[in-house]
């Protein structure tokens, strides 16, 4: 049986290395796929075509298992995230206290719809299930940090300190 040897890195990047770490990790196996791409995710941001072909040759899977992974799966992106991210908490208890209205105020004041991002680059607007601080509704992360009972006039405050950067 011969050697698999995997391709070469795409780049001399460094986030490569540690892609190519977690493949190793795994013995460049199939099952390592959806760990390889949070991996790939969590490097670099997001999943290009390159890098998704990059992997799905490293595994052995074929492309369109890969890219099935890649747009089955909600917390994978095709695209680069923008500066800032700006998540509003879509749970039941954050829904209730108005985070569908912060949602429609956001995609307003940035001009794009969930799950994208401003033109410029500057701001992702995303949604998500629900970010365990229930108590503290409606709960926004911005770049990550919870911001709790969160208001309309907070929120344009935050969009517009992002948008004039």
């Amino acid at each position: 049986m011969p050697v698999f040897t995997p391709p070469p890195l795409p780049s001399d990047d460094k986030r490569w290395k540690i892609v190519n770490g977690t493949m190793r990790k795994n013995g460049f196996a199939r099952h390592a796929l959806i760990e390889t791409l949070h991996t790939v995710q969590s490097s670099f941001g997001y999943l290009d075509d390159d890098a998704i072909r990059f992997v799905a040759l490293s595994l052995r899977v074929p492309l369109s298992q890969a890219y099935g992974v890649v747009t089955f799966y909600h917390y994978f992106s095709l695209k680069p995230p923008g500066k800032h991210t700006l998540t509003i908490c879509a749970g039941t208890a954050c829904y209730i206290k108005g985070a569908d209205k912060l949602l429609a105020e956001s995609e307003l004041k940035l001009g794009v719809a969930q799950g994208q991002t401003t033109p410029d680059g500057k701001v992702s607007l995303m949604t998500a299930r629900c970010v365990g601080a229930c108590s503290r509704a409606p709960v926004v992360l911005c770049d990550g940090q919870v911001s709790g009972e969160m208001s309309r006039e907070h929120l344009i405050e935050q969009l517009e300190r992002w948008t004039v950067e």
